[in-house]
């Protein structure tokens, strides 16, 4: 890790960042299955120098300022300013020991290295890496330090998709800039934070939003193009986002969605078992992406020929390539492709053809397989304890529930789709809270995240790591019977048999990076398998997950939890599923 200047845009003076190799995003890794790789994070930012980002908070207002561009007079903090370099790299999405995970307290500073080992038995896939220190990963991230990482083996090959100068990693970032005295955009990194409540009433301090900036960096560059050839590519989409949620839809010139070019072929845990052809109809109306969620995509440009098509930012109260500065959206613009003329018009593209089933080996995990079970409730901001910002939950079952006197803080009610009414404690809340999920090596378990956020609604990415989970559904819930100043239930938290929640056609493969939004229950299943160790879980809103919405978990033999001497809660108690 290094400094580096980075020229954002031609139009803009170069900009003070943080690389990996000097580079911003950091350098392609590329392995084969099975290719066992040793990598030292050295930190070779020299002691004393100057930190990349500049931090304010400003008033909240409409629209939200904090996609202009510019402090708007808010002071920086120094806090921020007065960060050394104190840094440490998670490979996010390997199947690795703890030890080599990138534990969020385990940084190091100038001079030291950070030593991983990464055995990459694992299908192909894209995964990525980025810091994860602890408290300070949003500012982190944001000085540039992301890159990805892509895993071959045979499979894949013999797909023979588009591959060489026809495969394109794509790291979506937002960004916004400092202005100087005449308002002119300086270059300087600018991470600009609305504030939602100026002094919280439990902790005093002031309650902002996670960050959101008005320009969209691809491979480091605002707004880039790519000159293409009128055949098929392969683009390996990550959002490299602090928190910004995209929903891409690819238009033509005259901002009209282009139907039956763009196919999704992977998520973030390897491909899909067939392709999904993005039509942008009601079944897939964009390609919503999260933050730390990857894409692997194909588009056929072969009808496009000396034209162009863009990728841009749909906001929610507009029409594709449309600002919508109310909803967050004041530059919609992602990236263009300028296609170029076909050198033999008979003979377009190079012979490609979309593949009907992708991945033989793809195996549906089903209910029926032995798991354990885990609650975990997203609260919403304002919860009573969480000091304004929302918080993880780890909940076990309460079989004697006796008179409990409801509403109490940490105790929840939920009645499932069976009419049953299940009571619930809080066992843990904040990431230095005692250990709470012990799991036995190569066990199945399945994970409900139940979010309480409905008004105002808050969508969460969750990320859990070293497993690879598939998505069994999404349960609609009536969650008005929380009381986030009792911090407890009224009345239970209810199934809702009215609405029904399908699954989007492309998350239906290997993930490990979730949406929840509000009034859901999110039921994931996956294998804990190929390592041992301490690791963690989190929302992947980058803000969040420095605010304190991250959780640890240990795994470790099954044989060896025999001799647990009292640590740890959950595994096999049941719960919604």
């Amino acid at each position: 890790m290094r400094p580096t200047w980075v020229r954002l845009h031609p139009q803009l003076p170069p900009t003070l960042m943080w690389g990996y190799n000097g580079s911003v995003p950091g350098p392609t890794i590329e392995v084969r299955r099975g290719q066992r790789v040793r990598i030292a994070w050295t930190n070779r930012v020299p002691k004393g120098s100057e930190y990349p980002v500049t931090s304010v908070e400003v008033p909240q207002a409409a629209p939200s300022p904090s996609t202009e561009p510019g402090r708007g007079g808010a002071e920086p903090s120094k806090d921020v300013a007065a960060l050394p370099a104190w840094t440490v790299t998670h490979l996010h999405g390997a199947r690795t020991g703890g030890g080599n995970d990138g534990w969020a307290d385990n940084a190091v500073g100038y001079g030291d290295a950070q030593l991983s080992e990464y055995p990459n038995d694992h299908r192909a896939v894209q995964w990525w890496y980025h810091d994860h220190a602890m408290n300070i990963t949003r500012w982190n991230v944001h000085t540039g330090l992301y890159g990805t990482y892509l895993v071959r083996d045979d499979e894949e090959d013999a797909l023979r998709l588009p591959s060489g100068e026809r495969e394109i990693p794509l790291l979506l970032a937002d960004r916004n800039l400092d202005t100087d005295d005449d308002g002119r955009l300086n270059g300087r990194l600018l991470h600009k934070t609305v504030v939602v409540d100026p002094k919280n009433a439990e902790t005093g301090k002031p309650v902002s939003l996670p960050f959101t900036g008005p320009y969209t960096t691809v491979n480091g560059r605002i707004w880039p193009y790519a000159d293409v050839d009128p055949a098929w590519y392969r683009f390996r989409l990550v959002n490299a986002s602090n928190a910004r949620i995209y929903n891409l839809v690819l238009v033509d010139e005259d901002n009209r969605p282009v139907p039956g070019v763009l196919h999704q072929i992977g998520s973030d845990g390897g491909f899909l078992p067939s392709p999904v052809s993005v039509d942008f109809d009601d079944d897939l109306p964009a390609l919503t992406v999260a933050p730390a969620e990857r894409m692997d995509l194909l588009i056929d440009f072969r009808a496009f020929a000396g034209r162009a098509v863009r990728f841009v930012n749909k906001g929610p109260n507009a029409a594709p390539g449309v600002p919508d500065v109310a909803g967050d959206v004041r530059h919609p613009q992602v990236m263009e492709f300028r296609v170029g003329r076909c050198e033999d018009p008979g003979e377009p593209g190079d012979g490609f053809e979309l593949p009907g089933v992708l991945s033989g080996s793809f195996r549906r995990i089903t209910h029926d397989v032995e798991h354990g079970h885990r609650l975990v409730v997203l609260t919403p901001p304002g919860t009573k304890g969480g000091g304004g910002h929302p918080e993880i939950w780890e909940m076990a079952e309460v079989k004697d529930t006796g008179d409990l006197g409801l509403p109490v803080d940490g105790i929840i009610q939920i009645r499932g789709a069976d009419g049953a009414t299940k009571t619930y404690r809080r066992i843990a809340r904040t990431f230095n809270d005692g250990l709470g999920f012990m799991i036995a090596e190569g066990s199945y378990e399945q994970w409900s995240f139940l979010n309480l956020a409905v008004n105002p609604p808050v969508t969460h990415p969750m990320h859990i790591h070293l497993a690879d989970f598939q998505l069994l559904g999404r349960d609609p819930y009536d969650v008005s019977g929380f009381d986030p100043a009792v911090g407890g239930t009224r009345s239970p938290i209810a199934f809702d048999p009215k609405r029904q929640i399908p699954l989007a056609p492309n998350e239906r493969g290997y993930k490990d990076v979730f949406r929840v939004p509000g009034g859901q229950a999110l039921r994931v299943m996956g294998r804990f398998e190929g390592a041992y160790g301490r690791f963690m879980y989190h929302c992947h809103l980058l803000e969040h997950e420095d605010m304190g919405m991250m959780r640890p978990f240990v795994v470790m033999p099954e044989a060896a939890m025999k001799f647990e001497h009292g640590a740890g809660h959950g595994g096999h108690e049941g719960h919604t599923g």
